[in-house]
């Protein structure tokens, strides 16, 4: 068991790692840029593109969920039809987003807070970035498909060709054309393109078969569309408490000062790159739990969730020790500006404690992802959302300051993890 989650966790890892790479690099780039203001509009323009794209996140998570129950009961003819409704559905939102990008625009900056100046540099961000819509969230739908397939390598190969490239992207256009910000976007852009194709090349090269089950009447069945937007939707709500959160954390950083939210932008690196680390064990878990459940193997199914929480704590532990050892020296890795780092410094134990708090979450949203538990996962963000990270920020703001978002982050992040181990027996355990 533990072979197989480690074939499955170690190239999702090294696919996320990737990733936060990626927007450490950023960070970075603009933060030994002569003004903070950079930092600030990477990371208003981020935010954005977080709200937009997360809200298509449960093409990855429900497709995964699917897809592996399919492979688990050897029905090759459903694993196909997942992908086909995953990738429709991906184009179909990108095309909404670019015809509507004006009044997107108008309305995220109206909503959000900032200097005039980091609006106007996340403003042009924005309006190159938004047309990799179709490439950034169809690879949501490849990328659970092939996760529920059992096939954690091509997703590696194609995080690690878009981040790769996006990264020397980045790097031609800041330095070698002189760009800024916008040249950051366009990396992106022309990544998310380049792994977009690589998904395409290698579902033709190893998955050819899928295309034969391709059936327009079979892909718009009525019953199976309603199961996969009723389990999507759920997730769907989920995200959107988990953008809202990180909105609500950035949008509140904005409104103290231009300072607080670098600040606060590069201290959320700390969490993402845990959570990617840890989130390449939750993304196994969506493959073998879904696949145990199709199959109906329940005592490999049990097994793999007690297996799945021994590896998690063990990742959280180290991340955290490794945080209490080395967090300033990250920070310098980071910014050269001094103020910076002297407030960073101040924050930093509440991102010490954010491993060890929150890495249940990560792994039963796994769990639960696998097992198409899709209600009692979104009861539970619910929960956490409206019931701990808003009376968290709102008791604590007057008090403690900025120390009060990242106090209400710690509660929500807790509140995920401890309430969905308290309805697992029921939501999880009884399925099998």
């Amino acid at each position: 068991m533990n072979r197989e989650i480690l074939k499955l966790a170690i190239p999702n890892i090294v696919s996320n790692i990737t990733i936060p790479l990626l927007g450490i690099i950023d960070l970075a780039l603009m933060g030994h840029m002569e003004s903070e203001k950079y930092i600030g509009a990477i990371a208003l323009g981020t935010m954005i593109f977080n709200v937009l794209y997360w809200a298509f996140a449960f093409l990855r998570m429900g497709t995964s969920g699917f897809t592996a129950q399919a492979f688990g009961e050897k029905n090759k003819q459903e694993q196909a039809l997942n992908l086909f409704r995953s990738t429709l559905t991906a184009f179909i939102g990108a095309s909404l987003l670019i015809l509507f990008q004006i009044p997107i625009e108008f309305l995220s900056f109206n909503l959000i807070g900032g200097g005039q100046e980091v609006e106007q540099l996340a403003r042009e961000y924005f309006y190159i970035r938004i047309w990799a819509a179709p490439a950034t969230i169809s690879l949501f739908a490849f990328n659970g498909w092939y996760l529920g397939m059992q096939n954690a390598r091509i997703p590696m190969i194609i995080a690690l060709v878009i981040n790769v490239l996006n990264i020397l992207f980045n790097l031609l256009f800041v330095f070698g054309f002189g760009m800024k910000s916008e040249g950051v976007a366009l990396g992106t852009l022309l990544a998310q393109y380049s792994g977009f194709a690589t998904a395409l090349f290698y579902l033709k090269k190893d998955f050819n078969w899928v295309f034969r089950y391709w059936q327009w009447k079979a892909i718009t069945q009525l019953s199976k569309l309603k199961l996969f937007f009723k389990v999507n939707s759920d997730i769907m709500i989920r995200t959107f408490c988990i953008i809202g959160v990180f909105s609500f954390f950035t949008s509140k950083s904005a409104s103290i000062d231009d300072t607080v939210l670098a600040v606060n932008s590069l201290l959320l690196q700390f969490l993402f790159f845990f959570s990617y680390f840890i989130d390449g064990f939750a993304f196994a878990g969506e493959a073998i739990i879904g696949k145990y459940l199709g199959a109906k193997d329940r005592d490999n199914y049990h097994k793999a969730i007690q297996k799945l929480f021994v590896w998690g704590g063990g990742l959280a532990l180290l991340f955290s020790v490794c945080y209490y050892l080395g967090g300033e020296l990250i920070l310098g890795l980071l910014t050269n500006q001094e103020a910076l780092i002297e407030t960073s410094n101040q924050y930093l134990p509440w991102l010490i404690a954010v491993p060890i708090i929150s890495f249940a979450s990560f792994i039963w949203d796994g769990i639960y992802i696998g097992a198409t538990a899709s209600k009692a996962m979104r009861n539970t963000m619910l929960i956490a959302t409206f019931g701990l990270f808003i009376p968290g920020f709102i008791i604590g703001h007057n008090y403690i300051g900025n120390h009060a978002l990242w106090l209400a982050m710690l509660l929500f992040m807790f509140g995920r993890g401890f309430f969905q181990t308290i309805i697992a027996p029921k939501a999880i355990y009884r399925l099998l």
